[in-house]
């Protein structure tokens, strides 16, 4: 009787065990993230499409939904297919791998999450890339939007390109600013539009206070910033100097930057550590830089925050001496590059350099130091470039 009750007993605990264990798998929630982690083109000469063959695979952060192949001139892309991976459990539509006429445009593609309950769109383009000859850049400022993807949306920026067409190569780091700032309006971002500038639209950027998020993690401002490249959203609380991805592939030589300013520095100016220096001045930066977009072996190169001014690969900077106080006053700026290696033309010809234009409202801003309300005003930039017969 004894032996009967104690089988009992075991039955009845592995029961409930097992109806605990199902009901912990029940209530365990289906993922709501809907994104692209990575998107890639598989073609069996990958000289032919591209110029270089990590340009076949792109890293999507999350701030995106435009992901764009840049191909050679004169690429087949009639008949690619697009691979991707998606988050866990999400679904995509059309399916990876499928095969698309590109030459027709972008194609669209819906991701839904494994609960169902979101989606999110994306567009994938094959652009086939011209090597541009044209004398002068004109950087006037004068496209921009609220970024879309966004609730609490910020201003970004489009570059006309020598074609007339419009390009998506300037970068902020609003997107780092939101995740301390959630409800901060467009205006009081640190990279906001300049409504009434030189000439039209410029830019202001402004040193804003991260409030407690930034206290918390030892990062008090957050200075106003826009750069020809790509801010990685992802990175900027964990690797924060790799979050500013600076550069985008360029074909040309380029000779001078120029443009016009303002700037006004304010007080106090902060440390990372909170530490105020009531008695030194803040200043802003603009400067250039073109460097080497691979390494000896073959892999790309981006730099960062804490190397755009000082890698090995660089080849030419521009740099303006000093931004200080204007007094309400528009400044000209005019700066040759300086280049501290020989172009080589068959690397440039194949996209193998990278260019960057940085502006920023506080030169140590990169390490979280400068002065909260010290504004920097830009607009009307030049960037002059070599031409051949």
């Amino acid at each position: 009787m004894k032996l009967k009750l104690n089988k009992i007993v075991v039955l009845v605990a592995i029961t409930a065990l097992s109806t605990l264990m199902s009901s912990c798998f029940k209530e365990e929630p289906l993922n709501a993230e809907c994104d692209i982690e990575k998107a890639w083109v598989h073609v069996s000469n990958v000289d032919a499409y591209f110029y270089s063959p990590t340009d076949s695979l792109i890293e999507v952060i999350s701030t995106e939904d435009k992901i764009v192949f840049n191909m050679r001139d004169g690429a087949d892309i009639t008949a690619l297919a697009p691979q991707f991976v998606i988050t866990d459990g999400a679904t995509i539509t059309p399916a990876s791998g499928t095969v698309h006429d590109f030459s027709n445009g972008p194609v669209t593609y819906t991701v839904t999450s494994q609960d169902g309950n979101w989606s999110r769109k994306y567009t994938v383009e094959c652009n086939r890339v011209s090597h541009y000859t044209t004398a002068v850049w004109n950087f006037d400022f004068e496209h921009f939007e609220l970024d879309p993807s966004n609730e609490s949306s910020y201003y970004i920026w489009h570059n006309t390109l020598p074609d007339g067409s419009l390009g998506n190569d300037w970068a902020s780091g609003n997107a780092g600013f939101k995740l301390s700032m959630k409800f901060a309006l467009p205006n009081e971002y640190p990279t906001s539009v300049l409504e009434d500038s030189y000439d039209g639209h410029g830019v202001q950027l402004v040193t804003r206070s991260t409030g407690a998020l930034g206290q918390m993690s030892k990062k008090p401002i957050a200075a106003g910033n826009m750069f020809l490249g790509r801010f990685n959203v992802t990175k900027a609380l964990t690797k924060t100097m790799e979050a500013t991805e600076f550069g985008i592939p360029f074909t040309q030589k380029p000779l001078r930057l120029s443009g016009y300013y303002q700037y006004s520095p304010s007080t106090p100016f902060i440390d990372k550590n909170f530490n105020e220096y009531p008695d030194r001045i803040d200043a802003g930066d603009i400067y250039s830089v073109l460097y080497i977009n691979h390494d000896r072996n073959g892999n790309p190169v981006v730099l960062y925050g804490d190397n755009v001014l000082s890698s090995d690969l660089i080849v030419a900077v521009a740099r303006v001496a000093s931004v200080n106080e204007t007094n309400g006053e528009w400044v000209h700026f005019d700066i040759e590059y300086e280049y501290r290696k020989d172009i080589d033309e068959e690397l440039l010809k194949e996209r193998g350099y990278n260019l960057t234009i940085v502006f920023s409202s506080s030169i140590e801003g990169a390490t979280f130091e400068g002065a909260i309300g010290s504004t920097l005003k830009v607009d009307k930039v030049r960037l002059t470039c070599e031409t051949k017969e």
